[in-house]
């Protein structure tokens, strides 16, 4: 029975401790910005770092045949310098889709019959989309090379709701943000539940009703997933349970600074190890070992056991999750024996009673307003990212691709144009012209996707042009249906690619990524300082603290992705420019949300400016293929601003740039004039008397300390009261 005593208010981890000397203080307020430093390197170093030129390296293969002419393709496979597959024979071609559906293999390539010339390329979608695509581009080439017609077959074809392939990556991820993210809330507003005898029937309860919630939103809201209920309740509850007792295993050592270990295990570690975006036979070798490893690929590899291979090699993914849960539990049962059920950092109190802060930085509030934080504030990070990444990106369908046809004369061009629509009118915005160089310098402006050059004579090929650059999805889709359309009119076709990706940029996303840590730099830094010292958060005191923020992170994610990595090469200063300006912008306007929302304003800034900013950047997608509303926020977001401005400075010459940087400085006026509102408000609300507790609740306030609203105007972090 707990004692009905209520211990002493605690200093929380933002407030300016009785009596802080100096050295302390700058201690801390160097702390303050070593953790977003730190967060932002780790995800984007690995991201980047495993994902700029993603190729594949010994992908295993089959080739289906018997005698020498089979011998000779593996043998010829082989010896490819590259080493992009590990190619074996098989006897059948029974086999060789066994071997596909247990996932042995990523595709399979059968050796025509004596005599004939049509062969079969087998791979499996479910497996991998990105790997579907790989393999592909390998095996090909030695059929055509052969002499070979070749028909694709797809032995595992992913449903109608999933057509990207992604529902695993979104729920594996929501079930590893399920067991990460409570625990980063819990260490400082209720420490007393992290006992394992408190914390094992909480998570239990937690791991089911956030399982079904992924369920829900995959299921039923999005139309991803057909059913499989039980299936997302076993593999959560695992999956969950394995990352939340891991996660308090860190906890009880490092605590808050376990926020830290787990976001590189669990996050920057584990996409890349996933296999469920990129392919892992494109990753570094050692991410092949982590593969089989970390939970985030066992819960995703576990999922699409079930969802698309009946069940096939989902033991081996079960166990993993177990072992974890066994080994954090014993090892953390383990430490509260040894120490007891202290943990570094934490609030030295026992009792429930004890009034302490929901959230880091924010005032003193009862038990029952600390749960329902505890409850709501990470539940709605998994929705707000599951939900929205699964509807924008699960059911990828082209519209309004904007194609120009080019005739010799206009008549010419409309004609074709109006003989184009009924079959791809609701696919394309199909255009007319008459000049292949002004329309070039449209399709480098980015205002088309692809030109389609007709014939100047009978005989003649035809000639589309694209470029994988402004997006390497969107040049496929258009490349497959011009080939269809001139195979349809019996005509050649010459693709060119104006402007391809380089070697260094195989899958098209280092903008993607470079934009996003801008923006992530910007947002966690208030985010931070709001927590840790909200005295710092006034405007005075904030800008020359940001704007050196802005100048030194901009210039290390240079330094990183050009110099270390060597995956962005483009000018320097116009990068450390343009980074520089979007992380100053970006964190006055996210920092006015902290300042009157506090740390619950996470959940906004990242909707708006990072899940939101995802599909419409076209970094990974393109934007003609996801809902019409990421077309209009396109123009608006200062990630897809910051996106095409890598894409532009990298690949275009710079077009667009203006464009893009009066959408960052509208973000950042807008955010330095609401600053000055939010200075005068908190003004104003400094004479106001103190608001009361509603009825039943634990008192909040110490009438010894300062109340809210002075410590807002004095932004001050008086969080703890008695």
């Amino acid at each position: 029975m707990e004692s009905p005593t209520v211990d002493p208010p605690a200093q929380g981890p933002g407030a300016e401790a009785e009596g802080e000397d100096r050295r302390a203080r700058i201690a801390r307020y160097v702390a303050l910005f070593v953790m977003p430093f730190l967060m932002v390197t780790m995800m984007y170093a690995t991201y980047v770092g495993t994902m700029h030129s993603a190729t594949p390296k010994d992908m295993p293969v089959a080739v289906v045949g018997a005698g020498p002419e089979a011998e000779a393709v593996v043998t010829e496979l082989n010896a490819d310098p590259q080493g992009a597959v590990d190619a074996r024979q098989v006897a059948s071609e029974e086999e060789a889709i066994d071997l596909l559906r247990d996932r042995d293999i990523a595709g399979a390539l059968r050796v025509p019959d004596s005599g004939g010339d049509a062969t079969t390329l087998s791979i499996a979608t479910a497996a991998g989309a990105s790997q579907a695509t790989a393999v592909q581009q390998v095996l090909a080439p030695v059929a055509a090379g052969n002499g070979w017609d070749v028909a694709v077959e797809d032995a595992a074809v992913l449903p109608d709701g999933d057509l990207s392939g992604t529902a695993v990556l979104f729920a594996a991820m929501g079930m590893m943000l399920a067991g990460y993210v409570p625990l980063s809330t819990m260490v400082t507003s209720l420490p007393f539940l992290l006992s394992l005898r408190r914390f094992l029937p909480l998570l239990l309860g937690w791991s089911v009703a956030t399982s079904t919630v992924i369920w829900a939103v995959l299921g039923p809201v999005v139309g991803a997933v057909d059913g499989h209920y039980l299936t997302f309740l076993g593999i959560g509850v695992l999956a969950t349970g394995a990352v939340g007792l891991t996660q308090v295993l860190f906890t009880k050592l490092l605590g808050p600074l376990a926020v830290l270990l787990g976001m590189f295990l669990w996050v920057s570690l584990g996409m890349p190890a996933s296999n469920l975006a990129l392919s892992i036979h494109s990753m570094p070798s050692f991410f092949s070992f982590l593969h089989g490893v970390l939970p985030l690929p066992a819960a995703g590899e576990a999922l699409r056991s079930v969802l698309y291979f009946d069940g096939r090699g989902l033991a081996g993914h079960l166990v993993t999750l177990a072992c974890w849960i066994v080994a954090a539990f014993l090892l953390s049962l383990l430490r509260e024996r040894r120490s007891g059920h202290t943990i570094p950092g934490a609030p030295p109190v026992t009792s429930p009673r004890t009034p302490l802060p929901a959230l880091a930085g924010s005032p003193a509030r009862s038990l029952r307003f600390r749960c329902v934080t505890a409850v709501a504030f990470p539940l709605s990070i998994l929705v707000a990212v599951v939900g929205l990444m699964s509807l924008s990106l699960h059911k990828p369908e082209v519209h309004d691709l904007p194609v120009v046809v080019v005739g010799s004369t206009a008549q010419e061009a409309d004609q074709m144009v109006a003989a184009l629509e009924p079959q791809l009118g609701g696919t394309l915005d199909l255009r007319g012209g008459t000049s292949v160089a002004e329309e070039t310098d449209r399709l480098l402006e980015q205002d088309v996707v692809a030109v389609y050059a007709l014939p100047e004579a009978p005989g003649d090929e035809a000639t589309l042009l694209t470029s994988s650059a402004a997006g390497a999805a969107q040049q496929s889709a258009v490349q497959a249906m011009f080939q269809q359309v001139a195979a349809g009119q019996e005509m050649p076709l010459e693709t060119t690619d104006v402007r391809p990706l380089t070697g260094d940029d195989t899958q098209g996303s280092n903008s993607l990524y470079a934009g996003m840590s801008w923006i992530m730099a910007g947002f966690l830094m208030v985010t931070v300082l709001r927590g840790g010292a909200p005295e710092l958060t006034r405007l005075r005191q904030f800008l020359p603290l940001l704007g050196g923020w802005a100048v030194g992170i901009a210039l290390w994610l240079w330094f990183l992705f050009d110099v270390l990595i060597g995956a962005i090469n483009g000018p320097a200063w116009e990068l450390i420019g343009f980074g520089a300006l979007t992380v100053f912008c970006v964190s006055l306007a996210a920092g006015v949300f902290t300042r009157t929302l506090g740390i619950a304003a996470v959940v906004p800034i990242v909707v708006v400016l990072m899940l939101a900013g995802v599909p419409a950047s076209g970094g990974g997608l393109s934007v003609y293929m996801v809902p019409n509303l990421f077309r209009t926020l396109q123009d608006v977001l200062p990630l897809p601003a910051a996106v095409d401005t890598v894409r532009s400075l990298v690949y275009f010459d710079g077009f667009g740039l203006t464009g893009n940087l009066l959408t960052i400085l509208a973000w950042g006026l807008a955010g330095f004039l609401l600053h000055l509102v939010v200075d005068r408000w908190l003004t104003r609300r400094a004479g106001a008397p103190p608001a009361t507790d509603a009825p039943g609740d634990s008192p909040t306030t110490n009438p010894a300390a300062p109340d809210e609203r002075s410590v807002s105007l004095r932004e001050a972090d008086v969080t703890h009261t008695g």
